[in-house]
């Protein structure tokens, strides 16, 4: 659990990573907490990059088509993975018996990691913007504070996360995981595929 505290640092790192050399994989020891960190992290960094080719104007609608595919795909890994993650911190807290008075959070450590992840690329990427040579001045330092804003953000969500694993470590709040019932890919669900399947 301890690692979960400095995830911010770990997923930024990772996107670094993965931008030198887009099959790096550290060795995690069989941590099994920073494996699903490390695919949360994957998930979002393969989703900015399809955006970014769907958002492209000369994009045809067949490529649209095709990365739309993708990012539903992407997603429900993604959905899945906080969810696992979840899992996984509720299993480290098995010995821990809540206190009476003890309280929920509306958002569970997996949903705070994965802002943290997002806003680790957020981050990456704004910080490419500052140092572009063919921008304006003017465009530089809107990034450059907007970098600002991101940082800060990082270290409160990364101040929550940890207050909240705190908590939960010593009972005074307690967590469930939830499933997050997406529709979209399920054929029994999408009137889209449900209807298409009875004809």
């Amino acid at each position: 659990m301890e690692s979960l505290k400095k995830v911010g640092e770990f997923a930024y790192n990772l996107i670094c990573k993965w931008h030198e050399d887009n099959d790096y994989m550290p060795d995690l020891n069989n941590d099994k907490l920073n494996l699903l960190v490390l695919q949360l992290t994957r998930y979002n960094y393969d989703l900015w990059h399809e955006e970014d080719k769907a958002r492209d104007p000369d994009a045809t609608d067949s490529i649209i088509a095709n990365v739309k595919r993708k990012i539903d795909k992407l997603n429900q890994s993604r959905n899945d993975t906080i969810e696992k993650l979840d899992e996984e911190i509720l299993s480290n807290l098995k010995d821990v018996k809540p206190l009476e008075n003890a309280k929920m959070n509306s958002e569970t450590p997996g949903s705070i990691i994965d802002r943290i992840t997002i806003n680790a690329l957020k981050i990456y990427h704004m910080d490419e913007q500052t140092k572009r040579e063919d921008a304006s001045r003017e465009h530089i330092e809107k990034c450059k504070y907007r970098l600002s804003i991101l940082k800060e953000q990082a270290k409160d969500l990364q101040q929550c996360l940890n207050e909240l694993i705190d908590d939960l470590l010593n009972g005074r709040k307690f967590m469930k995981v939830y499933r997050q019932m997406k529709m979209y890919n399920d054929p029994n669900l999408n009137p889209v595929l449900y209807k298409k399947n009875k004809k």
